[in-house]
């Protein structure tokens, strides 16, 4: 909103919230925005319910019904905490269920296939049949989901098998409620009512072997290494098409790998990767030039479109994916699961028809030769030792949308930007 504000062809003059505790309820952002908005935009905060008149006092009375809204938000935080602590104490249920369970009248209830799911896993993980990783793999390969619809992760598997909820009990920690830190000195666990899913005895052996591992295993601090990469954030995994990110040393390695999310390791070397982009690039200006680039923006075409279009591209396969999930969970009827995947189809149809309305309008007959040039001008930088590495990185980010990486083949495909 901010930036939209600072455009030279701003959008709106006045910011209208109900109150003004809607904009801000910290009074340091409050007075920072504002005073951003004012200064460098022209532009005014005005509250509908709060009508405040365009003189000196009016200054202190705002900043006093900010001060009001603050402290009631710090203290309704206080509140709060303090019941669902007492809740806690008491073992009362007080987050969304857990994989194994539904709510129920604010109470856990079993749910009999999941709960399947669950006892396998502690079966695995305590005969050292599996590790959570090779859990997660397993899980994702029978097409089983996670209680928000997602493939399953190590750190899914590992909550699983740390949670003690599955063995009649419940835990909260009021100083960190969103952190899964299981041995944190805050933390509540306290016996409850509901049916538990395992016995203590898996639960104990479990545990013994999370220690063990633990022991064998222990979490070391990776130190950053001194080689850095200009790849950061543009490779993706050919099987899985995440992103690579960086391990130990200069390697890099799929991050859904490392997740439990894909099968391929695709662990490599980062100089090697950098070699092959640069042999890559090479080719492609030197030789005639079939590659989908993007357009240079003319004056009278707003380039962010290209942006918006191509964002919600990406998004529409999540998309499918959720409705295909509401009628395979009973949420959409087979009609409804058509009516939605038609229109889905459509609309995105639709943007593919804008997106090369605004390429053709947007081309010009010099593009193949600047094209060209920026190929070759990128692949001279890239192979420059004395250029700095964060020159390199904008460089490379500037003219390539996505890197996609086969290991085996040891080669990658370039995708540059529209």
């Amino acid at each position: 909103m901010i930036a939209n504000a600072k455009k030279k062809s701003k959008p709106f003059d006045v910011i209208l919230v109900h109150k003004f505790d809607r904009f801000a309820r910290s009074r340091e952002d409050s007075v920072v925005y504002k005073s951003i908005l004012k200064r460098e935009a022209g532009v005014k905060v005005v509250s509908i319910s709060e009508k405040l008149e365009d003189d000196k006092f009016s200054v202190i009375l705002e900043a006093m019904l900010e001060a009001m809204a603050e402290y009631y938000s710090l203290n309704l935080s206080d509140e709060v905490k303090k019941g669902m602590t007492e809740k806690a104490h008491r073992g009362g249920y007080q987050t969304a269920a857990p994989f194994g369970y539904a709510l129920e009248n604010k109470k856990l209830v079993v749910v009999p296939e999941e709960a399947k799911l669950v006892r396998l896993i502690y079966e695995k993980f305590s005969a050292r049949e599996m590790g959570a990783r090779a859990i997660a793999i397993y899980l994702n390969d029978l097409g089983i989901k996670s209680k928000r619809g997602n493939s399953f992760e190590v750190a899914t598997v590992d909550y699983i098998l740390n949670n003690p909820v599955y063995i009649g009990k419940v835990r909260w920690t009021p100083t960190e409620p969103m952190r899964r830190n299981y041995n944190h000195p805050d933390t509540i666990i306290a016996d409850s009512d509901h049916e538990p899913i395992i016995t203590q005895e898996l639960w104990d052996k479990a545990q013994a072997v999370s220690k063990e591992n633990k022991e064998l295993f222990p979490y070391r601090t990776q130190k950053t290494s001194t080689k850095q990469t200009w790849l950061h954030g543009l490779v993706h995994c050919s099987s899985c098409d995440k992103k690579l990110v960086r391990t130990s040393g200069a390697y890099m390695q799929c991050n859904g790998y490392s997740k439990g999310q894909c099968t391929k390791s695709n662990f490599v070397k980062s100089s090697l990767l950098e070699q092959l982009v640069i042999e890559a690039l090479q080719r492609d200006f030197t030789t005639p030039l079939e590659i989908s680039v993007a357009p240079k923006p003319s004056d009278n075409i707003n380039s962010s479109e290209f942006d918006i279009i191509n964002t919600q591209l990406e998004a529409f396969e999540s998309k499918l994916d959720r409705i295909a999930v509401a009628y395979r969970d009973g949420i959409d009827t087979l009609e409804e699961y058509k009516n939605n995947k038609a229109f889905l189809n459509a609309e995105r149809e639709r943007l593919h028809i804008r997106l090369n309305e605004l390429k053709e309008t947007l081309l010009s007959a010099d593009d193949e030769q600047t094209i060209e040039k920026r190929l070759k001008d990128v692949h001279e930088l890239l192979n420059d030792d004395t250029i700095d590495f964060d020159i390199k990185s904008q460089a490379a980010h500037f003219l390539i949308s996505k890197i996609t990486y086969e290991k085996e083949a040891k080669t990658l495909k370039l995708t540059y930007k529209l």
